[in-house]
C-alpha cells in the first residue's frame, strides 16, 4: 500500500510500523517484510507490534521527530491489518471470530488519535461479507462519529488491471470532501481483455533462464516425484485431476487424490499442482505461493513454480520492484501478503483527487513498470479495435 503513495508526489512517507510476522508458529520478527520495504521506499519501517503501541504516544514519537507534525495534519493514514484471520481460506474463520480482527478496532484508535484527512484500508473480502462483519460495521460507526464519509465495499481487482481473480475489501475515507473509490476513478474508462492475462503479465519472461539471486529465481522440487507429477500435467491449465486418466496415474497421485477421484470428488483445492493459463488472469495469490502443491502457481508450459518476478508481476508489482530477502519462501510471502502496488498507486491518485479536487486520467494512474500499460486502456464506448493508444487517452 505505501509504495502506491511513494510514487506518488507531493506524498512522502514519514512512518510505517509492521512487525514481520510469518507463520503464526514462528511469531513476530521472522518475516524479513521490512527490509524490503527499506530497499524499494527508502524508510525504515518500526517492527513493533501494533497492538502494543499507544496511539497518542506514537502520535508523539512522531510530533518529536517531524516538528510540526500535530493531531489533524496528517493526509492519509494507510491501514492494512493482516487479513488471516478473516480469509475463507482459513476455515476455523468462518465459525469463531478470532483475536487478532480486533486490530480492526486499532485502526480506528489510531484515526481518533491521528484524525487524518483520508484513511485507506485493505483486507481480505470476509471482512464485509463474511461471517463477523462487526469490526467493519464498528469500523464505520467510529469513523463517521468523527465527522469522516466512509465509502467501503468489495472490489474484484481485475476490474481495474491486475492480471489476477482477486476480490479484496478496501475502504476509503475523508473528513474533507465527498469520498471516492475505484468505480469513480475508472468511470469513463475500459481495459483490453487481454491486458489482465497472465500471457501479457509474463509472457515475455518465458524464454529467459531462471538465474539464482535475482528475481527471476524460482525453488527446485521437494522430490523428484513432485518433479515428475508436474512434467504429466497437461500445460496450459491441467491440473492434478487430469493425472487420472494418465498411465502412471497410480505412482504419480498421492492417496488423497486417489480416494477424491474414485468419489469423483476433486473437493475444495482443484488448483493444487495447477498450471496456469496463458489466456486468463491468474488465481488469486496467497501468502503460501512458494510450493506448486499450495495452487495453481506452476508456469503455463514450463516444468516449474513462478519465478518471484513472475509471481510479482501477476500481483502489481512494477518489473523494477527489488526483493531483498534471502530467505526465498519469505520473498514469495511478501508477494502474497501485499495491496498490489498497481492497485495503490490508483488510491494514492483518488487520494490526491479528494484532496485536490482534480479528477486525474489514467496517465496519472497506472504506474509505470507494471503489467498494465497506457495502451491497454480505451474510452469507454469507444472502437478499441480501432483506435490507436495516444487517441485513446487523448480524448
Amino acid at each position: 500500500m505505501s509504495y502506491g503513495f511513494a510514487r506518488r508526489q507531493p506524498f512522502k512517507l514519514i512512518a510505517a510500523v509492521d512487525a514481520e510476522k510469518a507463520k503464526p508458529c514462528e511469531g513476530f520478527g521472522k518475516l524479513g517484510c521490512n527490509a524490503t520495504y527499506r530497499a524499494n521506499i527508502g524508510l525504515d519501517p518500526s517492527d513493533r507490534d501494533i497492538a502494543a503501541i499507544d496511539p497518542s504516544e506514537f502520535l508523539s514519537e512522531l510530533s518529536r521527530v517531524s516538528p510540526g507534525f500535530v493531531r489533524g495534519s496528517l493526509t492519509a493514514l494507510l491501514c492494512c491489518p493482516p487479513c488471516t484471520e478473516f480469509s475463507r481460506a482459513k476455515p476455523a474463520n468462518h465459525l469463531a471470530d478470532q483475536p487478532g480482527n480486533s486490530l480492526i478496532a486499532r485502526c480506528a484508535s489510531f484515526v481518533e488519535a491521528f484524525f487524518p484527512e483520508f484513511v485507506v484500508m485493505e483486507n481480505a473480502r470476509e471482512l464485509i461479507c463474511g461471517n463477523h462483519p462487526r469490526h467493519y460495521h464498528g469500523f464505520v460507526r467510529r469513523l463517521e462519529k468523527l465527522g469522516y464519509e466512509v465509502r467501503g465495499g468489495v472490489y474484484l481487482l481485475t476490474k481495474y488491471g491486475l492480471p489476477q481473480i482477486r476480490e479484496r475489501a478496501l475502504i476509503v475515507a475523508s473528513r474533507i470532501s465527498p469520498a471516492r473509490d475505484l468505480d469513480d476513478l475508472w468511470e469513463g474508462w475500459d481495459i483490453l481483455p487481454r491486458a489482465t492475462t497472465v500471457r501479457h503479465a509474463i509472457g515475455h519472461l518465458a524464454a529467459i533462464p531462471l538465474a539464482a539471486g535475482t528475481a527471476h529465481e524460482a525453488p527446485g522440487f521437494a522430490s523428484d516425484l513432485v518433479r515428475r507429477r508436474m512434467e504429466a500435467i497437461p500445460a496450459n491449465g491441467g491440473s492434478w485431476s487430469d493425472l487420472a486418466a494418465h498411465p502412471k496415474a497410480d505412482e504419480l497421485l498421492i492417496d488423497s487424490m486417489k480416494r477424491r477421484i474414485a468419489r469423483n470428488d476433486i473437493g475444495s483445492h482443484p488448483d493444487v499442482y495447477g498450471r496456469l493459463c496463458w489466456d486468463r488472469p491468474c488465481v488469486t495469490i496467497k501468502r503460501e505461493c512458494s510450493h506448486v502443491g499450495n495452487g495453481r502457481y506452476a508456469h503455463p508450459e514450463q516444468t516449474r513454480l513462478l519465478s518471484v518476478r513472475e509471481m510479482a508481476l501477476l500481483q502489481g508489482f512494477p518489473d523494477t520492484y527489488l526483493f531483498p530477502s534471502s530467505s526465498l519462501t519469505n520473498r514469495y510471502r511478501h508477494i502474497g501478503d501485499a495491496v498490489p502496488p498497481l492497485i495503490s498507486f490508483q488510491l494514492s491518485a483518488l487520494v490526491h483527487w479528494m484532496k485536490t479536487g482534480t479528477r486525474p486520467e489514467p496517465t496519472d494512474w497506472i504506474l509505470p513498470g507494471c503489467s498494465l500499460r497506457f495502451h491497454d486502456v480505451f474510452k469507454s464506448g469507444t472502437d478499441c479495435t480501432q483506435d490507436t493508444p495516444r487517441h485513446r487517452l487523448a480524448n
